[in-house]
């Protein structure tokens, strides 16, 4: 059989597993072992546990459940109520002012817990129901949440680049950087759909004569301001060469912990238990995926898979813009379908050669790729952020979900038509802080 009908097979049976709701992990392990013995033999199984473990070896991998657990700490903490409740007393005169207020509490519970569902559980459960409580139409209460929720995976620290970082062998603390204009674009561009939206419906939440007091304002600031000196903090100490990501990662769980003792009181066994427990399982989910994609692209390569097909897009003759929307249009296709962990760590070891000799910094590439991610997580059929609001809405019909959720899918294919145009944005404060890399 031919590299290209092997790799025909391998891509329609990984899409029917994954698809089948089978563990990502099981099915690209089983998947790779199932191929290595069938073209390969079963004396090529032999490697496997040692590919596997190998997986595992990366030094970095140690900030991953560091980040999982500052994640944690913090979704199992008020700490989203009261950045919520802190935006809305600043933004509140606004049109639509309340929905513009969960973006920016999304935005910043990203940056403490780099978790997309996270972020729209914690934000959710707090603003759908003040939203509709208050007459905003559903649509707009659960899709803005939905969007918002996904700049967790931008925003730094963010789990997925991370993982993008690894597989490609790039600077994770320039992916970080790259992360924070991109994100604040992002967030830019889903306040002003919100605004134009408000103003074009013509809807407030508040009489137009109500008012917080500055006092009032000013009284939301001081539970919200430590959790952000612990995000200022982890920025600092990793650029600043104080320490590496995996030490900074360390520093920012355990800052985290004591912020969530000391400000909220949780000293309760069972709120530790479900932290602790939350934060075990979600990294060794992540941890499982990486070692098996890792397994996964050595079958890859050793059928000579990956070769063939970087071959195949590398003879393509077509303007590096147009390879270029040729792997956005696979990605957001494959988006839809697999979860983002996966995608990342089964084609960027295949995509950054391509991406390099065509031009494109990786760094850049890595933001666009995350972005693409974001669209995933808010389109079906897998689209998590959308089951996740559904969970906290149930009556809210999922079609009203999507509806309320697409403008913000074309606000995130603006962004990459504007990063692509402006690479820049992504690529100037890494530079700017680490020196440029050529």
């Amino acid at each position: 059989m031919s590299p290209g009908a092997q790799g025909a097979l391998v891509l329609l049976l990984t899409l029917l597993t994954l698809l089948s709701g089978a563990p990502v992990a099981f099915s690209l392990g089983s998947i790779a072992i199932v191929f290595i013995a069938l073209f390969q033999g079963f004396d090529a199984l032999q490697v496997v546990a040692e590919t596997f473990y190998a997986g595992l070896e990366d030094f970095t991998l140690v900030s991953i459940p560091m980040f999982v657990m500052m994640g944690a700490a913090i979704g199992s903490s008020p700490a989203g109520k009261d950045l919520y409740e802190a935006l809305d007393r600043w933004l509140y005169r606004l049109p639509g002012g309340l929905v513009i207020s969960n973006i920016g509490a999304c935005a910043l519970f990203a940056a403490l817990t780099g978790s997309s569902p996270a972020t729209c559980a914690a934000i959710g459960k707090m603003g759908i129901p003040e939203m509709r409580k208050r007459g905003y139409p559903d649509d707009i209460a659960t899709g803005s949440i939905c969007a918002g929720g996904t700049l967790g995976i931008l925003i730094p620290p963010s789990i997925t680049l991370i993982l993008y970082g690894i597989a490609t062998e790039t600077s994770i603390g320039r992916l970080f950087l790259a992360g924070v204009l991109p994100g604040l674009l992002l967030t830019g561009l889903f306040v002003l759909w919100t605004l134009f939206l408000m103003w074009k419906r013509g809807f407030r939440a508040h009489h137009v004569d109500f008012r917080y007091t500055w006092k009032q304002k000013f009284q939301s600031l001081p539970k919200v301001t430590p959790f952000l000196a612990v995000v200022a903090g982890v920025m600092y100490v990793l650029y600043g060469g104080v320490a590496t990501p995996s030490e900074a990662a360390g520093v920012g769980a355990a800052l985290c912990v004591v912020m969530a003792v000391v400000i909220y009181r949780m000293w309760s066994p069972r709120q530790w238990w479900a932290i602790l427990r939350d934060t075990t399982r979600e990294s060794v989910m992540i941890l499982m995926i990486i070692a098996a994609s890792v397994v996964f692209g050595y079958m890859l390569t050793s059928l000579y898979l990956t070769q063939t097909l970087a071959i195949a897009i590398a003879e393509l003759d077509v303007n590096r813009w147009v390879l270029m929307a040729l792997i956005n249009l696979f990605l957001l296709i494959a988006g839809c379908f697999i979860p983002p962990a996966a995608i990342i760590l089964m084609t960027s070891p295949i995509l950054l050669p391509i991406i390099k000799a065509a031009g494109f910094d990786p760094v850049w590439f890595g933001v666009i790729l995350t972005i693409n991610m974001e669209i995933g997580l808010i389109s079906p059929p897998v689209g998590l952020n959308i089951y996740v609001i559904n969970a906290i809405a149930p009556d809210v019909p999922l079609m009203k979900i999507m509806r309320g959720a697409f403008p913000y899918v074309l606000c995130m294919i603006l962004a990459i038509v504007i990063l692509s145009a402006f690479p820049e944005i992504a690529t100037w404060l890494p530079d700017r802080m680490m020196g440029d890399m050529k």
